[in-house]
This record gives structure tokens, sequence and C-alpha cells, in this order.
């Protein structure tokens, strides 16, 4: 068919997928150009199994631990199949509230603070040592394998959000101090401890996981006064980062680069102005792991054979997005919304929509999308990011 205005031929085909330049083009604000969406089944859409679900909602997960110090909930593969490479925990913890001693076999860690502060601890397989005090906005790392212990500084609570490397991890099988201790011979523990039979007897006899404490005192030194600090800090203030602005919102992005004890991970937060778009994009290395803070979203993906589905997100939900696969973010409604990111690589790569445009011909793209080279010369020039 012809367009009237435009004298343009069209096809079917070449109307549903220029469709979306044209809206672009025409400068359609966020509510006029989600009304004009229809949806369409892929004409080989029984050919290939659908998407998996993307979308888990963490705080009200029913895998939780609850203790006077603290609750932590979490999501792995084992109720959210689709995260094969991330796990998550969202925990809390009391004014003295402590997350015991541990490590973890199979993961590292990464968090982020999202209200109140917390203190930790760290020694490392080289036996220097760390102790930090995380307040919103910062992120810690801890390699795999790496002690820890956690413990809330008050007034109030702490929530974070922890991240681990690994799809399977459960937060609830890690290796713990008071666990270890309680299933060991009781010989044993004495002559390693160094602890009268009377004393070993009293301590406790199973995991401990979160025990509620005194507000710890920052300044109160290690108990050796003989070891070193670590070369690499565990600390990143992400949140005090200058961010990349845009026209619609700002991101922060913190690779091996900028944080380089992070080796297995680059982590983001974005802030969505109301109305914005996270514009067109996928990653070639990594898969992406999302947790709302703030506001509301709609995420949209892309997985080949014509198949996509999209999901509303708030606070407290999950989104993933396997490697490669094409995805947005729509910002609803009329408070800003904001989310931090987990890939499972530490170095960030991404391809936007608008920046593969801009590095074509016109003439190129006139001949794919079956439209002028004028229409194609009203498309971005540059990436986007996040645009309003």
């Amino acid at each position: 068919m012809k367009d009237k205005d435009t004298g343009i031929s069209m096809t079917r085909r070449t109307l549903l997928g220029a469709a979306p330049f044209f809206v672009a083009a025409a400068g359609l604000g966020a509510e006029r150009a989600g009304a004009a969406e229809m949806p369409l089944k892929a004409a080989n859409a029984d050919k290939f199994p659908p998407l998996s679900p993307f979308k888990f909602s963490l705080e009200t997960s029913n895998s939780r631990w609850d203790g006077p110090g603290g609750t932590a909930r979490e999501v792995n593969t084992s109720n959210f199949p689709i995260s094969k490479s991330i796990a998550g925990v969202s925990m809390r913890l009391q004014p003295g509230g402590l997350r015991e001693l541990h490590w973890h076999g199979i993961a590292a860690e990464w968090a982020y603070i999202i209200d109140g502060h917390v203190m930790t601890t760290v020694v490392s397989p080289d036996g220097t040592v760390e102790k930090n005090e995380f307040g919103p906005g910062d992120t810690w790392f801890f390699p795999r394998g790496y002690g820890h212990a956690l413990q809330g500084l008050g007034p109030g609570e702490c929530h974070f959000l922890l991240g681990f490397d690994n799809g399977d991890f459960s937060e609830f099988g890690t290796f713990s101090i008071t666990d270890w201790i309680s299933k060991t011979p009781r010989r044993i523990v004495e002559r390693n401890m160094q602890l009268p039979e009377s004393v070993v007897a009293g301590l406790p006899k199973g995991e401990a996981y979160i025990v509620q404490g005194k507000v710890p005192n920052f300044g109160e030194p290690f108990r050796s006064p003989n070891l070193e600090p670590s070369q690499l800090t565990h600390k990143y203030r992400l949140g005090a980062v200058a961010p990349r602005r845009f026209s619609g919102g700002e991101e922060r992005i913190v690779s091996s680069k900028e944080f380089p004890i992070q080796s297995t991970l680059s982590s983001a937060r974005m802030d969505l102005e109301p109305g914005s778009l996270r514009e067109m994009h996928w990653h070639p290395n990594s898969d992406e792991w999302q947790y709302y803070t703030k506001g509301r979203s709609r995420v949209g993906i892309f997985g080949a054979h014509g198949r996509v589905e999209t999901a509303e997100f708030g606070p407290g939900d999950v989104c993933f997005i396997p490697q490669g696969f094409g995805h947005w973010i729509e910002q609803l409604g009329s408070a800003a919304t904001q989310l931090v990111i987990l890939f499972n690589n530490p170095h960030y790569e991404e391809i936007s929509l608008s920046q593969w445009l801009a590095s074509n011909p016109a003439a190129l793209l006139a001949q794919n999308f079956g439209v002028t080279e004028e229409v194609i010369d009203k498309l971005p020039k540059a990436a986007l990011g996040i645009a309003k």
C-alpha cells in the first residue's frame, strides 16, 4: 500500500517493522506511544517455547529467615529459574544485629545499601583485613571464599541488597562459624580455640545466622595488632559517583576498572525521571539482574523468533534479562523510579538501538526498513541512553 501523505510504498511487514521509528521521528510522548501499541503474535510462535517468566517479587517471597537481630529473603534458581547466573538476598539488620562470621564457597558477594548503616569486617587469603562502615548508596564486594561479618550500626534498621555471581547459591546454605564449630568434635574445638571444655560446652549448638548484639564501636581495633590492611578496598561509594546525565535521568556504572576487587560483576544504579525511557539496547557479554528500590517501570524483552514479553515492576521486584536479549525500560507514574543492576561480567558492555542506527549509512537503513532517506535522517545520530 502507499501512504497518501508521504507517498512511501509500504508492505504490512515493513509497516510493522518501521512503526517504532515513525513514533520516534514524530516525537510522540510516552502516553501517546503506549496507547498506539498493538500486541502481535509471531507467525512462528508455535515452533519455539515461550520466554521464561522474568519477574520475581523478592520482598514478598516465602523463602526467608526471621530472627530478633534481622531478617533475610532470597531469590535464586529454586524460585526464579531464569536467573541462572545471579542470586539475590534482601537483608535487614537491627542496630547491633550481627550476621555472623561466615564465607561463601561457590559465590562472590556484592551489596548495595538501601537504608541505614552497617559495619563489615573481611579477611583475605593473604591475611590482610579491612573494616568498613557503609551507608546509603555504598556497595561492597567480597570475592568467593573471603571470611566476613556484617553488623547493624543504627540508629535505625539497615536494609541492604546482596547479589551473588551464581544463580544456584543459597544464603541459607553458607559456611557459618557456629554451624562449623557446633558440628566438630569437642576435643578438636578445645585444642583449636585453646578454650577449656566448660567454655566450649556453652557455645551455640547450631548455626546462629543472625544474632542480636550490641551496637558496635566502629573505632574498636582488631584483636591482633600485627594485621596488614588490604591493598584492594572492598568498599565503593557508588551513590557518590558523578553520574552520566541524560535528558530523562542518570546512570552510575562501576566495573572492575573503577573497583578492581569487583572481579566477577559490574553494577549500576539508574534513576529514571517521570515519563522517561531507557532506550532499546542489549548487553553482548552479560546477563542483567535488576532490583527496584523506588517507583514503577515497565520492562520489555525480546528473545528472537518473534518472542517478546513485558511486565511491570515496583519496589522489591527483581527482573532478569538473559545475555544478548534486547530490552527497554519505560518509567511509569508521577514519582521517579530507581533501580540497582548487576551484570555477571566485570567489564560493562552495551549496544543501543540509536547507536546502532547511527553507525550505518542512510541508504542501507532506508532499504532495510522500506522508507525514504528523509525519514531515516530524523532518527537519532547518537545513543540516547535515557530519553525524555
